[in-house]
């Protein structure tokens, strides 16, 4: 589906909002910053093969929300929608990032919804990826019962990547080599020589319901949303309706084929469409 290699980036840690939060930048300074936010689970290298087509006209950063990837885990109760909104904040504020351009993806889409209605000063625009405006209550239900069981170890970093999948994914679209890459950034080893998951599973534990299309009405940027392929739940019709009678401005893309994972499982075509909306 691309061509595209892996962007090289270089590592950062900042301390924002009480707690050390890790960050990737693809370059290229001096550019509009554009700052990507992963989705539940997953980490900050979940743009390594889309960067590349953004470097030559913006500075772009990936980050590690708490408890994921390398950011340091936190008390279970932090983990809320508008805790993660206030670490995207008080980030944006150490960078000093201005007039930039905010990605998120899933989980991280709703967090960057969360941001764009409560700190509106420094957004430029907004791109919300495949994310669900209102999780259903026996899904959530789902989700804490998987944060309260306890975390699988792995005898290997091998025994990991080879059982890693990726979740919300109907159909596993990505290619092979992008997976492995995926899981080669999703695990570290403990003390005792096995190998766990880097993200803290009492994310989700503490997850909680958050009415996605109410927060539009405070959106005032210009703003994006993506869904994943013609069968994607997210971002039907009657939502797009709810949505653009909040904020007019709002325009959708569907990127396809590919299932929930967009950046990996066609990240061309992710490009593509947010160049354009971009440029427009």
């Amino acid at each position: 589906m691309t061509n595209l290699q892996p962007a090289s980036s270089t590592s950062h840690f900042v301390e924002a909002n009480g707690i050390k939060l890790h960050y990737l930048d693809y370059g290229t300074a001096g550019r509009r910053p554009m700052l990507c936010l992963h989705g539940g689970a997953a980490h900050a290298h979940w743009y390594d093969y889309v960067a590349p087509g953004f470097t030559p006209d913006h500075h772009v950063l990936s980050l590690d929300s708490r408890g994921h990837g390398d950011s340091a885990w936190a008390e279970q109760h932090t983990y809320a929608w508008n805790t993660f909104a206030a670490d995207v904040n008080a980030f944006v504020e150490k960078l000093d990032l201005r007039d930039f351009v905010l990605i998120g993806h899933s989980m991280g889409g709703m967090i960057s919804l969360a941001y764009a209605a409560t700190y509106p000063g420094r957004l430029g625009a907004l791109v919300v990826v495949d994310s669900i405006m209102l999780m259903p209550m026996e899904r959530v239900t789902r989700m804490r019962a998987f944060g309260e069981r306890a975390a699988k170890g792995y005898a290997t970093q091998e025994d990991l990547v080879a059982r890693y999948r990726l979740e919300g994914a109907d159909k596993q679209v990505a290619a092979p080599e992008v997976l492995h890459r995926m899981a080669m950034h999703s695990g570290k080893r403990q003390a005792d020589g096995t190998w766990q998951h880097k993200a803290d599973r009492r994310v989700y534990s503490n997850f909680s319901q958050i009415a996605g299309v109410p927060l539009w009405e405070k959106v005032k940027v210009p703003a994006l949303a993506i869904r994943g392929g013609e069968h994607s739940p997210r971002f039907t019709p009657e939502i797009m309706t709810e949505i653009r009678a909040r904020a007019p401005q709002v325009q959708l893309a569907e990127v396809s084929p590919s299932d929930h994972h967009i950046t990996l499982d066609n990240p061309q075509g992710f490009i593509d469409v947010v160049r354009k909306f971009l440029r427009a």
